[in-house]
């Protein structure tokens, strides 16, 4: 099954005069998170579309051991094909990354750009887990166990009580939202290796935003700044929020997919 739109995006026809943005969002999200960036997009004149993936927030209904990492890639290239969507502006938060790669590998000419928000960025026959620069074999089984914890019926992995590590506690309404709206995550999207044939979003116009007050108590995404930021083939920046950017920064993560529309 595709993924679910925005019903005041539903059938409306793609204007070529308009940059198209898709926003892919993390584990234990849905694409509601994206509320306050998408509103500003929009007022920008842009069209936006935030799929919600399988099994994940008001499609939590949905959720089950078949979901995996290919089904969400399967359903944000559903919606670029079913609305025949070119020159998109692809954005993936966190866990997203792992997505957004899979869809650059498979629908790589109607990508214009692609900007990971504090997200994975894997090669090919990764997982989320050792996507991790550098991670150890050790390390890695410490890690499937952890989240098997989460998991205690091996299928949904429970949302953490602790919502320090969005970036958002102590941010009362903040807070309170997120608690409303998290759901489970499908354990296994963050277990299988992606499998990539044609280079995942290598050679397409690249950004990568690590968001660091505060940092995000996860190795992986601090390691990719670190060895990104002295690629020449990368736009590499911080933002001075927690990891849910798009929740306490929308206006500066708008601004930033704004700059992607403006050729380099």
């Amino acid at each position: 099954m595709g993924a679910v739109l925005n019903a005041t995006h539903y059938g409306a026809r793609a204007d070529s005069s308009r940059p198209v943005f898709v926003l892919v969002h993390g584990a234990w999200h849905g694409g509601w998170c994206w509320r306050r960036v998408a509103n500003r997009l929009e007022a920008a004149g842009a069209r936006v579309l935030t799929p919600t993936l399988t099994g994940c927030g008001e499609r939590a209904h949905l959720i089950g051991p078949s979901v995996s990492l290919d089904t969400h890639v399967q359903d944000v290239v559903a919606v670029i094909e079913a609305e025949e969507l070119t020159n998109v502006h692809l954005c993936g938060h966190s866990y997203g990354g792992m997505v957004i790669t899979g869809v650059c590998d498979r629908l790589k000419d109607r990508i214009a750009s692609v900007l990971y928000l504090d997200a994975a960025v894997p090669s090919n026959g990764q997982t989320m887990i050792t996507q991790s620069p550098g991670i150890t074999p050790e390390a890695a089984v410490a890690t499937e166990a952890g989240l098997r914890a989460l998991a205690p019926d091996g299928v949904a992995m429970q949302v953490f009580p602790d919502l320090t590590i969005f970036g958002v506690a102590a941010r009362g309404e903040d807070e309170a939202w997120l608690k409303r709206r998290l759901t489970p995550h499908p354990l296994k999207t963050w277990l299988d290796p992606i499998h990539l044939t044609n280079s995942g979003s290598d050679g397409l116009r690249r950004a990568f935003i690590h968001c660091v007050d505060p940092v995000l108590p996860m190795a992986s995404f601090p390691a990719h700044y670190a060895r990104l930021r002295n690629d020449p083939s990368w736009f590499v920046s911080t933002l001075a929020t927690g990891h849910d950017a798009m929740i306490t920064a929308p206006a500066a993560v708008a601004d930033l997919l704004l700059s992607q529309t403006v050729p380099g």
